[in-house]
C-alpha cells in the first residue's frame, strides 16, 4: 500500500482545484458553543451571521409558507455571501390546546370561585369555560391542575361529572379572554405531537431543504419515532422538551433524537419556577452522556427585545448554559421581532467568548463529562481527544459521511480544534450545530480518479493541514475515520500523522 506522501506527490491538478474550493468554504469557529437566532420580520440574516449567529430557526407557529420560503431564500443568500455553512431549524407548532370563545370579550376568574369546564364549540360565559378539545376532559382526574394563558391563571379539578363536563376551583385568578392557551402539567394527553398542520409544514420544510426539524409537544418516546418515520432521514430530529412528563423518559427520548432542546417556555409554565433550573441541568446531562447535541432556549436575553443591553441575570443565564457544555443557546423574540436583533446576537457572542476564556471553563466541562460509552467509535474518539492533548496536536480530523463520527468526537469536549471532513453539504451544515466542530467539505471518494482510497483521502487531509490551515512540518494531526471509507457508522481507525517537510 503506498504511503500518503507518495499518493500526494502523484495527485493531479484536480486535487489542487478541490483544495482551492475547500479553502473558500473553511470558516473556523472561534466559539465552541453556537448561537441559534430565530428569523422574523426584524431579522437580517447576513447581519446576524456577522454578529455571530450560527443557525436560523423558522417558527412555523407564525407566517405562511410563502413568507417562510422568502426567509429561506434570504438565509441561503446570506450563507453564500458569508462563506459559512448555515443550517436551518423548522420548528413545528405542535398541538395548541386553547379555551374556546366567550359571549363577550372574556370572563373574570376570581380566587376560590368554582367554574364549569365543558366540551363544546359554543361560546362560554361567566362561570363557564368551553373547551373545544374533548381529549383534555377525558384525560383529567380530580386533583389535576390546569394552567391558563401561559400560566397566569390556574385551576384545580374538584369534581368530574363525565368526560365532557367537570368543575374546577380557581387557584390563581385573572381576566381570561378567548382562545388563550391551556396547559395540563402532570397528565399525559392522548394527542399526537404532530397535527395535520404540522405534517403539511413538515412536507414544505423538507422540500425547502431544511436541515433540522424541531418537534414540539413531545410527551413520550413514541412521539419521536412517529416524526422519524415521516422525515425518513431527510433531516435531523430535534426534540423539544417542554412537557414535565417527558422528563420521566428523558433517556429514551434523547436516545431516539438527533438533537434536544431545553424549551423553557412551556416547561416553565408547567413546572414550578424553582424546578426549571434542575430540569435544565438534568436534560443537558442526559444529552452530554448520550453524546447528543443540546440547545438551551427561551428568554435568554428577553430584555433585549426592547433594550440594547441585557440584565446581569440574563448574562449569567447564558453563561451558565455555556459552562454546562450546551452545544448552542437560542434567541427567540430577541432576534425575530426585537428592536436590536444584531446587538442581541453580538451580546450573546461576547458572553460565550468570555466564558470560554475563563480558566475554570474546562474544569466545568470535564466535571459533567458522563460515563464512557462502550462502543468502538466512542472509544476511538475518547482516545483521539487524549492523544491530541498529550501530543499537543494541532487538530483532530474526523472523516464522516453522516456526521456521527464528529458528534462522537465532540462528546469528549476536546481542547484540540476539531474539524469534520464530510463530502455532504447538508451534513456540514448540520455539524455547525455541534459543540466545537468546524465542518469542511471534502472530496467524495470514488467520484474522481484521484480519490479512490483511504490513502488518497489521508493525503488530501495532510495537504489541507499544511497548505490551507498552515500547520508546519513536524506538527501532529490526529485523524479519525472508518473503513470502508464513506460508510456511515463505520468509525474504526485512528491515525497520528506527523506532517512532513
Amino acid at each position: 500500500m503506498p504511503n500518503a506522501s507518495a499518493v500526494l506527490a502523484s495527485s493531479s491538478s484536480s486535487i489542487a482545484m478541490h483544495m482551492q474550493d475547500t479553502q473558500s468554504n473553511i470558516a473556523t469557529y472561534e466559539r465552541h458553543c453556537r448561537i441559534v437566532a430565530t428569523i422574523g420580520p426584524a431579522s437580517n440574516p447576513l447581519e446576524l451571521i456577522h454578529a455571530g449567529a450560527t443557525c436560523f430557526r423558522l417558527n412555523f407557529s407564525h407566517g405562511s409558507h410563502a413568507e417562510h420560503a422568502a426567509r429561506i431564500q434570504m438565509i441561503r443568500q446570506a450563507e453564500e455571501a458569508s462563506g459559512r455553512f448555515v443550517p436551518m431549524i423548522a420548528d413545528l407548532q405542535g398541538p395548541k390546546i386553547r379555551v374556546g370563545t366567550f359571549e363577550g370579550e372574556g370572563i373574570q376568574l376570581r380566587y376560590g370561585q368554582e367554574v364549569t369546564l365543558e366540551v363544546s364549540k359554543e361560546p362560554g360565559r361567566d362561570g363557564l369555560i368551553r373547551l373545544p378539545h374533548p381529549e383534555i376532559l377525558s384525560a383529567l382526574q380530580v386533583g389535576d391542575e390546569l394552567k391558563l394563558d401561559d400560566g397566569l391563571m390556574a385551576l384545580t379539578i374538584i369534581s368530574k361529572e363525565s368526560d365532557v363536563r367537570a368543575v374546577a376551583r380557581v387557584d390563581c385568578g385573572g381576566y381570561l379572554t378567548q382562545k388563550k392557551g391551556v396547559n395540563v402539567p402532570m397528565r399525559q394527553l392522548p394527542i399526537s405531537a404532530m397535527t395535520e398542520k404540522d405534517k403539511k409544514d413538515l412536507a414544505f420544510a423538507l422540500e425547502q431543504g431544511v436541515e433540522i426539524v424541531a418537534l414540539s409537544f413531545v410527551q413520550r418516546p413514541e412521539d419521536v419515532a412517529e416524526a422519524r418515520a415521516l422525515v425518513q432521514g431527510r433531516a435531523l430530529i430535534l426534540s423539544k422538551i417542554e412537557k414535565p412528563l417527558a422528563m420521566d423518559s428523558i433517556d429514551e427520548i434523547v436516545a431516539l433524537s438527533d438533537m434536544v432542546m431545553v424549551a423553557r417556555g412551556d416547561l416553565g409554565v408547567e413546572l414550578p419556577t424553582e424546578q426549571v433550573p434542575a430540569a435544565q441541568r438534568k436534560i443537558v446531562r442526559a444529552c452530554r452522556a448520550a453524546g447528543k447535541p443540546v440547545i438551551i432556549a427561551t428568554q435568554m436575553l428577553q430584555t433585549m427585545v426592547d433594550s440594547p443591553v441585557p440584565t446581569r441575570a440574563e448574562a449569567s443565564d447564558v453563561a451558565t448554559a455555556v459552562y454546562m457544555g450546551a452545544d448552542a443557546v437560542m434567541l427567540s423574540a430577541e432576534s425575530a421581532v426585537g428592536r436590536h436583533p444584531a446587538t442581541a446576537v453580538a451580546t450573546m457572542d461576547r458572553i460565550i467568548r468570555a466564558v470560554e476564556a475563563d480558566e475554570f471553563y474546562w474544569d466545568e466541562l470535564d466535571a459533567a463529562h458522563g460515563e464512557w460509552i462502550g462502543t468502538p467509535a466512542h472509544a476511538l474518539c475518547a482516545s483521539a481527544s487524549d492523544i491530541a492533548e498529550v501530543l499537543e496536536a494541532r487538530a483532530i480530523f474526523a472523516f464522516t459521511a453522516s456526521g456521527t463520527t464528529a458528534v462522537a468526537a465532540s462528546r469528549e469536549r476536546p481542547r484540540t480544534p476539531l474539524y469534520a471532513l464530510t463530502p455532504h453539504k447538508s451534513v456540514a451544515r448540520q455539524l455547525t450545530m455541534v459543540w466545537g466542530v468546524t465542518p469542511i467539505l471534502s472530496p467524495n471518494i470514488n467520484e474522481t480518479a484521484e480519490f479512490r482510497s483511504s490513502d488518497d483521502m489521508l493525503a488530501w487531509a495532510e495537504r489541507l493541514a499544511q497548505n490551507t490551515l498552515n500547520y508546519r512540518a513536524g506538527e501532529h494531526v490526529v485523524m479519525l475515520a472508518g473503513t470502508p471509507f464513506g460508510v456511515a457508522g463505520s468509525t474504526n481507525t485512528l491515525k497520528i500523522v506527523t506532517l512532513a517537510g
